[in-house]
Formats: structure tokens, C-alpha cells, sequence
């Protein structure tokens, strides 16, 4: 779906209150989904970190998405990927996704990793559409009580021949 021109994915650097607000709107909607156990998003502090990138989607100036990148030894990782409830099906989180696999691609990875859950069908469906396809589990999640992962779901997509 084409996206408004007013349409701008930024970087933030630090946890600003319009970061505060779609982390915890994230959070909120998968704790109705899933346990606390079962969530394994970073805190909004814990994006802030020197291996991470992290986005703010703005349509006309007002944050509607967001997401981020965590750069690991051989892979990236999609990290709070979120779009609010009324600005989905406009293109928002396709132009978070394109800026995560951009910023993956120009540090040098060629795989994009991410964990979502089995209940949040609209957001495989749309990992699916992107590219992405199931893999095995990796590094952190394989190393979790096996209870922490039970919905867990693992996707990757290769950004270049590895």
C-alpha cells in the first residue's frame, strides 16, 4: 500500500516519550496475547544500547510505528516492530521493515532474524508477505525453559547469498 509523502521513518537515539509511548502500546497489546514469560521484547531502556538501532515511523509529524535492529555476531534481529491499530494497512510498517533491512544490510548481515508469537497472526502474515520464512530457533531464545518459547515463532529473511 503506497505510503502519504508526509510518511518518514527517523532514527531516535534516546528513549523519548513518543518511543516510551508505541513501546508500551507494543507491550500492552501482547500481554493480552501472551505471558509475561512468553514476551521477550526489550525494554524501552534496553533498545537504547550501542548494537541497536531503533525507528520511529511519523505520518504529518505524529509517531504511528516502530522498530528496531539488533546487530549480532552473523545476524540482525527485528526488535519491537509495531504499527498503531489505526494506522495499520497504510504502509507504515513496510517502511519500518524497508529501513531495518536497509540499516541490516549496510552493517554487513545478510540475515534478518526475528521471534514473534503464534497468536499475532496479522503480524506473521505480513512477516510472510516481507519475506521472511520459518527457520530454527537462535541465540537467545534456544537457551530459554522450553515454557518461555511454547509460542514462540522464528522467521528469517537472507538480505544476499550468505
Amino acid at each position: 500500500m503506497p505510503l502519504t509523502s508526509a510518511t518518514l521513518v527517523e532514527p531516535v537515539l534516546l528513549p523519548t516519550d513518543d518511543a516510551r509511548l508505541l513501546v508500551d502500546a507494543l507491550e500492552s497489546e501482547l500481554s493480552r496475547l501472551y505471558t509475561r514469560e512468553e514476551r521477550h521484547g526489550f525494554s524501552i531502556e534496553a533498545l537504547f544500547q550501542p548494537h541497536i538501532k531503533f525507528f520511529i515511523a511519523r505520518v504529518d509529524g505524529e509517531p504511528v510505528g516502530c522498530g528496531g535492529v539488533a546487530f549480532f555476531d552473523g545476524f540482525a534481529e527485528v526488535k519491537r516492530m509495531y504499527a498503531r491499530p489505526d494506522q495499520r494497512g497504510k504502509g507504515i510498517a513496510t517502511a519500518v521493515m524497508a529501513r531495518l533491512e536497509s540499516e541490516t544490510a549496510a552493517a554487513g548481515h545478510a540475515i534478518l532474524r526475528l521471534e514473534t508469537g503464534s497468536h499475532s497472526h496479522g503480524a506473521i502474515r505480513f512477516y510472510r508477505r516481507c519475506g521472511f520464512v520459518l527457520c530454527p530457533i537462535f541465540k537467545p531464545y534456544d537457551a530459554m525453559p522450553p515454557q518461555a518459547v511454547v509460542t514462540s515463532v522464528f522467521m528469517e529473511k537472507r538480505l544476499r547469498p550468505v
